[in-house]
């Protein structure tokens, strides 16, 4: 019994005793205690000056005196032929051979194609048949003028001894003259018999289709049996031409340059062309002439521009960049200091100073630098800068030097 008692007292509560210790106030700390740190991260990050975004171009090395200049202008356009001919039958005629194939080197005066000759070889026997008989008509008058030339001379010396009448002596010179009319009209008649031959031989060489002149075959356009004729006929079944002949030394780029830069560019000017399908090959060249004409709808001059590389790999038609270069220094310029060239964006001014802002690292530094002069959208700058330079293109104008940036991927 006493120990069932000693153990009601001990699940009795005893309230004399000291509350125990609450965590709610140690949590209400730890929440506080972040909140403030997430503040003070907060203040810092707000007050910490930000990098400015800007986009960057570097200084390439200077060209050396006595060589070509960088690009002033750059513009695209086409191969072109100045010598191309689609090659045609100077009569309509029917196709008999072919001589060509696309690809194929033809030498000027070449025989490209033949037409059947039956025709003009008959109208060549026709002419050579008159002319034959107009010529034996000429023997025959000229006979018969010898012989009455001689009666006339005789009856002259019997009308002087009275021994013929009178009458008769002017009727052998009547007929001596009408002979020598008739002479002269068999002559004419033979000249012209004899033009009529040379033009029915030049009809039967109208039948040889020739090469106008050297160059490569790019179309074929006829085949053995087909009709050909130097005029359309309106309809599908007559051919106008035999096939079309480039002259590859003709071969010159035409490229369209806006009129806003056309007084960039002057005849004579150095050039460099990259053809679209070689783009590692820079060809040289030079500019031929400014076409005198604009094209009002694109706003655009077309320049023709000379290539001085011979090559299989350039065709017609081919598309190309030309970057216009400007021209070379005189060779008494060698000792002059080299400029390096940049981009005229890259200026700013501050303070009244034409100054660039280089990028060190994450930050720039503002440099003054000295003009040379403008070509294009380039500057020519004397000092202040070196190859290798990373500047701001398009500086804002709250950027300073120290500032930190961020380039622009």
């Amino acid at each position: 019994m006493n120990t069932n008692a000693d153990l009601l007292k001990e699940l009795r509560i005893d309230r004399s005793a000291p509350p125990p210790p609450s965590r709610r106030r140690l949590w209400i700390g730890l929440g506080i205690a972040a909140v403030v740190a997430m503040v003070l991260l907060l203040a810092a990050w707000l007050l910490a000056p930000r990098a400015i975004e800007v986009e960057t171009t570097v200084v390439a090395a200077p060209s050396a005196p006595g060589s070509a200049g960088g690009s002033v202008l750059d513009a695209s356009g086409y191969v072109v032929a100045r010598r191309m001919a689609t090659v045609s039958a100077k009569i309509t005629g029917r196709v008999r051979e072919v001589r060509i194939e696309e690809g194929q080197h033809v030498q000027a005066d070449e025989i490209l194609a033949t037409l059947d000759p039956i025709d003009a070889d008959a109208r060549r026997d026709l002419s050579a048949a008159q002319l034959e008989a107009a010529r034996s008509q000429v023997a025959g008058v000229q006979a018969q003028l010898t012989e009455a030339a001689a009666n006339a001379e005789r009856l002259q010396a019997l009308v002087g001894q009275q021994l013929v009448s009178k009458a008769q002596y002017e009727q052998a010179v009547a007929q001596r003259d009408a002979l020598r009319a008739q002479l002269a009209t068999a002559r004419r008649n033979a000249n012209v018999a004899d033009e009529q031959l040379r033009i029915s031989t030049i009809g039967v060489d109208d039948t040889l289709v020739r090469a106008p002149f050297a160059g490569v075959v790019i179309a074929k356009a006829a085949q053995p049996g087909e009709i050909v004729s130097p005029l359309s006929a309106g309809g599908g079944f007559t051919r106008t031409g035999i096939g079309t002949i480039v002259d590859m030394d003709s071969l010159e780029v035409e490229v369209d340059v806006g009129e806003s830069y056309i007084g960039r560019v002057s005849p004579g000017m150095p050039v460099e062309t990259t053809l679209n399908a070689y783009p590692d090959w820079k060809i040289p060249g030079s500019v031929i002439a400014i076409v005198p004409t604009a094209d009002r709808g694109k706003a655009t001059v077309k320049v023709r521009i000379a290539l001085d590389a011979k090559d299989a790999r350039i065709v017609p038609d081919m598309g190309a960049t030309v970057s216009f270069l400007e021209q070379a220094r005189p060779a008494q310029d060698a000792d002059a200091p080299r400029l390096s060239r940049v981009p005229a964006t890259v200026l700013a001014e501050r303070d009244g100073a034409q100054v660039v802002f280089v990028v060190d690292g994450d930050v720039v530094r503002q440099r003054t630098v000295e003009l040379g002069q403008r070509i294009g959208g380039n500057v020519e700058i004397a000092s202040g800068v070196a190859p290798g330079d990373v500047l701001v293109v398009n500086a804002p104008d709250a950027l300073a030097d120290g500032n930190r940036v961020r380039v622009k991927d």
